[in-house]
């Protein structure tokens, strides 16, 4: 059986050469095509060559499989362009287009029966459509153009700082607003708890009056919602996480220091404690009521009370001696009531826990605007270092008496 023949127009240069020495007719007729046998090549030119084996297994480039631009899309893209999950699919269902959409009634802006479209909506796409077929909206109301009745109303939601830091700038009528008590009372209004409602109906009863512009530009209103007084810890640093900080710190022997608590003292912001020395060392801390957001007439009308509280504790293997003092002062910081614990001393080598001092004020009479919290500590047995008293998270928290 004969084998089959190959013709190559335009043989290569090995090709060729082998060609050349196969080739009876050394003379050829340049017009004739010529006729091989694959009988007459090596062997090893009939093996595919592994470079032209690598390109014909490349795969086809992703712009031989991008459709022409002027090509209809495929369902997917009808899908995303006419998207319609997202719009009624019934035309002209109010009829705002008169009969037009109808069975059988005349297109808008044609002849009976013809396709044509109305003038100006050429080439009108599904989105435009949509567009001329919304309704128009009203234009939003400005805030400026409401009664003040319904401006205290919308102010009343905006948290207090905003309410203080941006709202208050924004014109006259917006601070007026923002420093009247009228909007202050509405948030006070929505806290539905007991001493919330405790809270509002004194705040009523006991408006603030004749309050130092200069000294508070704020409202008293203004002031307790800004710095929320009711059940916060008025101390600052009551840990000494900040170092001495918002402290009169008296060094005695080698001073005070800061370290790690030795044990765990629940509720504390931070598990570290300040420590006396080998001599009487002593901290205060004055409070202002007033600052803190409890105007003067609600400090006198009797339903606040006071809430003071300390913990102390000693090492295991060297005693300390702890005094506490909380005095209530005038607005010309003269003493009116005061507080004082004394505890036993812890002796040497007893066990290691802290201990809580507390007290509270009630009907303290009036006048009263701060707080004077002390503390003095020492060790017993007179060492070098600091080995005295450990005292951390002190407190002093005004609540509403319920009762």
């Amino acid at each position: 059986m004969e084998s089959p023949s190959l013709r190559l127009g335009a043989p290569t240069m090995g090709i060729s050469a082998y060609c050349g020495r196969a080739t009876r007719n050394p003379t050829p007729d340049r017009n004739s095509k010529k006729t091989f046998r694959l009988s007459q090549f090596p062997p090893e030119l009939l093996l595919p060559h592994p470079i032209a084996t690598r390109r014909a297994s490349r795969p086809l480039f992703h712009s031989r499989l991008r459709p022409a631009r002027d090509a209809r899309p495929g369902p997917l893209g009808r899908f995303r362009q006419l998207q319609p999950t997202q719009q009624n699919l019934n035309r002209n269902s109010c009829g705002q287009g008169g009969a037009a959409g109808a069975k059988g009634a005349e297109p808008v802006g044609g002849a009976p029966g013809s396709r044509t479209p109305a003038a100006g909506t050429m080439g009108a796409g599904p989105s435009l459509r949509r567009r001329q077929q919304r309704p128009s909206m009203e234009p939003p109301v400005a805030l400026d153009s409401l009664p003040p009745e319904l401006l205290v109303q919308v102010l009343s939601h905006v948290p207090p700082r905003a309410l203080v830091t941006r709202c208050r700038l924004v014109c006259r009528a917006w601070r007026d607003v923002v420093d009247g008590p009228s909007v202050w009372l509405l948030q006070l209004a929505r806290d539905r708890s007991a001493e919330g409602r405790a809270f509002y109906a004194l705040a009523q009863r006991c408006p603030s009056q004749g309050e130092d512009q200069e000294e508070f530009p704020l409202g008293a209103l203004a002031r307790f919602c800004l710095r929320a007084p009711l059940g916060r810890n008025l101390i600052f640093n009551s840990c000494g996480e900040e170092g001495f900080r918002g402290w009169e710190v008296e060094h005695g022997g080698n001073g005070w220091a800061v370290e790690k608590n030795l044990t765990l003292v629940p509720g504390a912001p931070s598990q570290t404690c300040f420590v006396t020395s080998f001599e009487w060392c002593f901290k205060r801390q004055l409070v202002d009521l007033v600052m803190e957001g409890v105007w003067q007439e609600l400090l006198d009308s009797a339903q606040i009370e006071i809430c003071v509280a300390d913990w102390w504790g000693a090492r295991e293997n060297c005693g300390c001696i702890y005094r506490l003092r909380v005095r209530l002062l005038d607005m010309y910081e003269n003493e009116v009531v005061k507080f004082s614990a004394s505890p036993n001393p812890v002796l040497q080598w007893t066990e290691r826990s802290c201990r809580q001092v507390s007290h509270v004020f009630t009907n303290f009479g009036k006048g009263i605007r701060y707080v004077s919290f002390e503390q003095y500590g020492r060790d017993t047995r007179s060492w070098v270092g600091h080995y005295g008293t450990l005292v951390t998270h002190s407190s002093v928290r005004v609540r509403i008496r319920l009762s």
